[in-house]
């Protein structure tokens, strides 16, 4: 089974781009897991008969949201956290409540979970980290975590951390950066310890491998980026994945999609 998964940073206009079907018909997922589509279902008229579309939209026009595209038709799918989840960590700060925000989509299978995230940017003044670091993260593990009680869970989406220094172009100039604060990093360790493999590094080691890019400095050309999206998959499932690349090579967003190739 092939899944993509791709921060699109808004569906419309990768596809008015005619950027979308190409990017379909050359990478051929099984699963498409799309983040920032900034759009609700049926904005973007994309002919795609062989899949099935699911689509978790924020409550704010023109903003976050996530879907999911399958060819093979999930046993349910879910939108957001669960009310006890949502209730326990308190999903909200000054910005809004972060579970209304379209950023979390879970596609049930018959031998494993989906889940596809769109992780809360912590901003550049970190006014967003304490939510980051303190409610989301903790609900997102604990989310996986419940799920993984009754089948193994693979997730993804754009994290928007990167995890160790070999994940971005210029770690030291960026400690402490959003994106690469300890808190953030912390995370992802925890993720780890809890029993998920980042599956790139399965078969990718060191540095100069990113998946987004900043539109300023001719960033993406020079290769001055970060690796901030992610295929996870339960510790159980890690001998089945056969492949996890990055595709820089596939334009139409500041991020690139990331591929996960697994015999499920």
């Amino acid at each position: 089974m092939r899944l993509v998964s791709w921060n699109v940073n808004g569906i419309r206009a990768v596809h008015n781009k005619n950027l979308f079907i190409p990017f379909v018909a050359e990478l051929k997922p099984d699963i498409i897991c799309l983040q920032e589509t900034k759009a609700m279902q049926g904005q973007a008229e994309i002919d795609l008969p062989a899949y099935e579309e699911y689509w978790h939209s924020a409550a704010k026009k023109g903003y976050s949201g996530t879907a999911i595209f399958s060819k093979t038709k999930p046993l349910s799918v879910r939108n957001g956290f669960p009310p006890h989840i949502v209730k326990k960590y308190t999903l909200s700060d000054e910005y809004g409540d972060a579970d209304a925000e379209g950023r979390v989509i879970t596609a049930e299978f018959q031998t494993f979970w989906l889940v596809n995230v769109y992780t809360p940017n912590s901003k550049p003044d970190l006014s967003r980290l304490p939510l980051r670091d303190e409610q989301w993260d903790p609900a997102f593990l604990a989310y996986c975590l419940e799920l993984e009680k009754d089948k193994p869970v693979i997730f993804c989406g754009d994290l928007n951390v990167a995890h160790t220094p070999d994940d971005l172009a210029n770690p030291k100039a960026n400690e402490g950066d959003h994106g690469y604060t300890k808190e953030e990093r912390a995370g992802v360790d925890k993720m780890i310890a809890a029993g998920y493999v980042d599956t790139f590094r399965l078969f990718t080691q060191g540095n100069g491998h990113y998946s987004w890019w900043s539109n300023f400095g001719n960033a993406r050309a020079r290769n001055v980026g970060w690796r901030i999206d992610y295929w996870f998959v339960s510790q159980k499932l890690a001998s089945k994945v056969k492949a996890a690349t990055i595709h820089p090579d596939i334009k139409g967003s500041d991020h690139c999609p990331v591929l996960l190739d697994i015999n499920i």
